[in-house]
């Protein structure tokens, strides 16, 4: 090839190869020549010759050719191509573990329609990231856009698999619903996969016993046009329509999932949305008591530093150890391995369970706050209250041009009231008198944009909010 050619290669690579996954616009970098070249590479750095590859795909338009794509680079290159078709995010993980493959998922999780990408796993549903790998097949896949594929002796053979039933079957074994108390659950899917595995996992779809809920379904039409709302339920904007189900119905409490339906959220009975902080507090109790039940004595549970530090105090008091750690699911999954850690939560609403395979599933969070809940006579918005004891200000994006002029603005003016942390961005804790009310703050730059985002906890509303109000001044001054 040219240099020309050679350069543009390269280009194409590095534009769509994020530190986490492969993301990117359908028909510009994102092509099902480069998907090729990225299965090849793939099977070559996980060493799947002659062994199978899981790939599944969402119900994004470009999503089934993009599959198909991956799968002639990779049979190209020896790998047994092993098809679960339409899948969540998690039901892929649960294929890679329960067959102990790598595996290969095309989403764009909650980004627009126009987006699409790859979710790579090693064997057992063990992440990738540009650290462990994912530069790597980067590297390999320009090599075989320049040079082409070079076929394997050996090629390998595509099979199809259907493993949701399979999928809800482990997920009621990890949680049992069987005993709650009815509910009724407005749950908005926003036209992501979500609208396939509800019904198999909390109804009774897949052919698993009935459960004692009463689902509302709110845009369970597998559309990856979105033509209701993004698929991004952390977006306020996008549990409108949820919030409005709840109180519409009478219902105990509302669940929306994000496209791939990895993240879940929560929202109770009076539309309000319960923080993902509460929500990692909840199931952490849960799982360290039922390691506790196995005789375990040396629990550990994994949190990010932007979660409430009431998610710490939980573990604490509940007699396991906090384990903190910076932001991004591949780092958090290897934290989970590393040390063994019953759980992990992040304040993005992914959370992480040892029992699958440390990778994190947000239909599972669910099932574990419904079986809380559903375990006691409260509504959901007295339950929410005794874990949101301080006042979080959720995650503030700010256009920043120059990220270190603005980190000088925020260091001067808290020199002397607070103590500095560098660690995964800026995290400031307030000097305060044993009587005065605690705060810190979180700054971090975007990987992918010009953005700093912010995080504020404070022990009242009027304590985050002056903190808050002063630190986005600063940034944005």
């Amino acid at each position: 090839m040219t240099p020309g050619a050679t350069s543009d290669a390269r280009a194409r690579l590095d534009a769509i190869v994020k530190t986490y996954d492969v993301r990117g616009i359908v028909g510009e970098g994102l092509t099902a020549e480069t998907v090729e070249a990225l299965a090849a590479a793939f099977v070559d750095e996980v060493g799947a010759r002659g062994g199978r590859v899981v790939v599944g795909h969402d119900m994004r338009d470009s999503s089934p050719g993009f599959a198909e794509a991956f799968a002639r680079g990779a049979v190209a290159r020896g790998a047994d191509i092993v098809s679960i078709g339409l899948c969540s995010t998690d039901e892929s993980y649960f294929a890679s573990g329960s067959m102990a493959a790598p595996a290969a998922m095309f989403t764009a999780s909650h980004n627009p329609a126009a987006y699409n990408g790859i979710k790579f796993s090693r064997a057992g549903a063990q992440g990738i990231s540009l650290d462990t790998g994912l530069a790597a097949i980067r590297d390999r896949a320009v090599d075989y856009l320049e040079h082409g594929i070079t076929p394997d002796e050996a090629p390998g053979a595509v099979s199809t698999v259907d493993v949701l039933a399979d999928y809800a079957a482990y997920l009621r074994s990890l949680v049992d619903l069987s005993g709650i108390r009815p509910l009724k659950i407005v749950v908005d899917a926003g036209n992501g996969m979500g609208g396939l595995t509800v019904p198999a996992v909390l109804g009774a779809a897949a052919g698993l016993p009935a459960l004692p809920l009463d689902i509302v379904p709110l845009y369970f039409e597998l559309d990856g046009t979105f033509p209701n709302h993004e698929a991004n339920p952390l977006e306020p904007a996008n549990i409108v329509d949820l919030q409005r189900a709840v109180v519409e119905h009478g219902a105990d409490l509302g669940l929306a999932f994000d496209g791939d339906a990895d993240r879940c959220f929560v929202v109770d009975e009076q539309g309000a949305a319960v923080d993902p902080s509460a929500v990692a507090a909840i199931v952490a109790l849960r799982e360290i008591a039922c390691a506790h039940a196995l005789g375990e004595t040396d629990v550990a549970v994994i949190h990010n530093l932007i979660t409430s530090v009431f998610v710490p105090e939980t573990i604490e008091a509940a007699g396991a150890t906090p384990v903190r750690t910076r932001v991004g699911h591949s780092l958090i999954k290897d934290q989970m391995r590393a040390t063994g850690a019953v759980f992990g939560g992040e304040h993005s609403a992914h959370y992480y369970f040892r029992d699958f395979w440390s990778a994190d599933n947000g239909m599972l969070a669910a099932m574990h706050v419904l079986a809380e809940f559903g375990a006691q006579q409260s509504p959901l918005s007295e339950m929410s209250a005794r874990f949101t004891p301080y006042a979080l200000s959720g995650e503030i994006n700010s256009t920043v041009d120059d990220v270190p002029e603005a980190y000088t603005r925020i260091v001067e003016a808290f020199t002397g009231r607070a103590d500095f942390e560098e660690f995964d961005g800026l995290s400031v804790t307030g000097i305060t008198a044993e009587s005065e009310p605690f705060w810190w703050f979180n700054v971090r730059p975007s990987n992918t944009e010009p953005l700093l985002r912010l995080n504020v906890e404070g022990a009242d509303a009027a304590t985050m909010e002056s903190v808050r109000d002063e630190v986005l001044a600063l940034i944005r001054a």
